[in-house]
């Protein structure tokens, strides 16, 4: 059970006229790095709001303190605990995860699935009037190249990875529950997001260069999709703003602006002073070797991810874009910050903290 940092807070009274955006909003996985820039933004943007973050780590949790979010300590598998926390609150943003390639099945299930279950059980009993759930399009991925990828298209038989399948299972018993409760929720899939903050994807690409790690596979023409974190935040704010009316749906949330990711890479490697990876690898033998590797680790060294993983390969060779139609016809969904700015932004905080 998680300590308590701040205390979650009474129930207020309605607002007032002069104070319409006057809402009790909590938001989950407030200590990483999506749901902490969705948290900053409301206080940033809604005085009049009062913004719960719920996360574990501390020391990021005092940095949303400084930054005027009330903080919670709690760890979401603590059903009792979540009920508390969300006792009063007009508005749920879901974005806490498990969000890594490779790990142990349990610790996803309990992650991604159960504590999804513990917060829509929690927001149902605290009579919310909204919930964003923040999913992945990685329930979209099979290995093979895609172009345009709409939210209604057929998933595939079987997940890339744990990961995957059970943001999957959640996504379906989050809609189901508060289609049952009538608990309005929207389904954010947000494709790769980077920005200054982000560990996951930049930072370790120019890791793997700065050891040497990189290969280009393939034709190196493999075109993706890349969401800036900003851009993100404004969907999520979308979201929450969405009329009641609007409900079950799930939207595709990208830059809108494919990209060839070894360009990308290319661009990184200048900003930070290091050599354009040049040592290419055919694509059948990366497949290949990626997965014995996998199996082995599997086999001898469960604990431990593997160096180099077949779905880290398929990212970087095989084209993934999604359609954001929808959102931008529902949500009035604009990606703001367009993807050359936001590349910039993001490298010139890499080769910052450049160690």
């Amino acid at each position: 059970m998680g300590s308590i940092v701040t205390t979650a807070w009474p129930r207020a009274a309605a607002p007032t006229a002069a104070a319409t955006d006057t809402r009790r909003i909590v938001v989950t996985g407030a200590t990483g790095f999506l749901g902490g820039a969705i948290a900053r933004r409301l206080v940033a943007t809604r005085p009049h709001a009062r913004v719960l973050g719920i996360g574990r780590d501390s020391d990021r949790g005092r940095a949303l303190q400084a930054d005027g979010v009330d903080w919670l300590a709690l760890d979401l598998d603590d059903a009792a605990g979540v009920a508390r926390a969300l006792d009063g609150a007009d508005a749920v943003v879901h974005s806490a995860a498990l969000s890594s390639p490779w790990g142990r099945r349990a610790d996803f299930v309990r992650a991604n699935i159960d504590a999804s279950e513990h917060v829509v059980a929690a927001g149902i009993a605290a009579g919310a009037k909204r919930l964003v759930h923040v999913s992945t399009p990685g329930i979209y991925h099979d290995g093979r190249p895609h172009r345009g990828i709409a939210e209604d298209d057929p998933l595939p038989a079987r997940a890339a990875n744990d990961y995957a399948d059970t943001k999957r299972i959640a996504e379906q018993r989050v809609l189901a529950h508060c289609a049952r409760a009538s608990l309005p929720v929207l389904v954010l899939r947000p494709r790769a997001i980077f920005g200054p903050g982000d560990s996951a994807i930049l930072p370790r690409i120019a890791q793997a260069m700065r050891h040497g790690r990189l290969r280009r596979l393939g034709d190196g023409r493999c075109t993706v999709d890349l969401t800036y974190v900003e851009n993100v935040v404004d969907a999520a704010l979308l979201a929450l703003d969405a009329p009641a009316t609007l409900t079950g749906r799930a939207y595709n949330i990208t830059n809108g602006e494919p990209v060839a990711i070894w360009d990308v890479i290319d661009r990184l490697a200048d900003a930070l002073d290091l050599p354009r990876p040049d040592k290419r690898a055919p694509l059948p033998l990366a497949l290949a070797v990626s997965s014995v590797i996998e199996n082995a680790y599997r086999l001898l060294r469960p604990g431990v991810e593997p160096p180099v993983l077949r779905y880290a390969v398929e990212l970087l060779s095989v084209d993934m874009t999604l359609d954001i139609g929808r959102a931008r016809a529902e949500l009035g969904y604009r990606p703001r910050i367009g993807m050359d700015e936001a590349l910039a932004i993001t490298f010139a905080a890499l080769a910052r903290a450049r160690p």
